[in-house]
């Protein structure tokens, strides 16, 4: 299963964008791009180069790959015509139905990449079926529950635990029981329970080029 492995924070770095929770505190002491020549005078970025970086930003975000990413907009511009989203919204929705995202939503994880690695180790069912692709898209009434033999983990009994160290607020289209270590998809995401701070519209841009 092909990912991108460099480390976060490099690249959150120089997206400009906290990838990560750990990301936060490095650049807080660390202002501007990685790299020996990232100190030079600061120019102003051209549309081309603001659009290519808040696809990387959102890209990375999600941790999916050029072509993966690439299929998915292609996707989210034909569905957009019957769902009366706007290409972008569709986008953002198709992300966060992701398995992996959901994990992260639920507060099962404190970060996306730790919820891809969840999954990837088939700690979960969906409806009753063990999985381990994290791109899975979730529909409204799926039934996600850890597998009875990961509940035994040290990971799994201590949850309660992970779930209080996040800061994910509670969403409309997902409902978790850390207890009883289920998630139950009750509807759709809406475009303001996605990341605030991304502005699709430059993504969509970018691939209409």
């Amino acid at each position: 299963m092909a990912r991108d492995i460099s480390p976060i924070v490099k690249q959150s770095r120089r997206e400009g964008y906290a990838l990560h929770p750990k990301a936060h505190k490095v650049m807080a002491h660390k202002t501007g791009i990685p790299g020996q020549h990232a100190n030079g005078r600061p120019t102003k970025p051209s549309l081309y180069l603001t659009q290519l970086r808040e696809k990387q930003k959102v890209r990375r975000t999600y941790g999916l790959l050029e072509k993966q990413f690439a299929r998915l907009i292609l996707e989210a511009s034909r569905m957009s015509g019957k769902n009366g989203l706007l290409p972008g919204e569709t986008l953002l929705q198709l992300l966060e139905r992701r398995l992996d995202n959901a994990v992260y939503r639920a507060g099962f994880a404190t970060s996306r990449r730790a919820a891809r690695q969840l999954v990837s180790h088939g700690h979960f069912m969906l409806n009753g079926r063990r999985v381990d692709i994290p791109s899975i898209r979730l529909s409204a009434g799926d039934e996600i529950v850890v597998r009875p033999k990961s509940t035994k983990s040290g990971y799994f009994s201590q949850i309660e635990e992970v779930v209080g160290n996040t800061s994910q607020q509670p969403l409309s289209w997902i409902k978790s029981d850390s207890k009883k270590l289920t998630i139950s998809v009750t509807g759709l995401p809406k475009r303001d329970e996605a990341e605030a701070d991304i502005k699709e519209q430059l993504i969509v841009e970018y691939y209409s080029r």
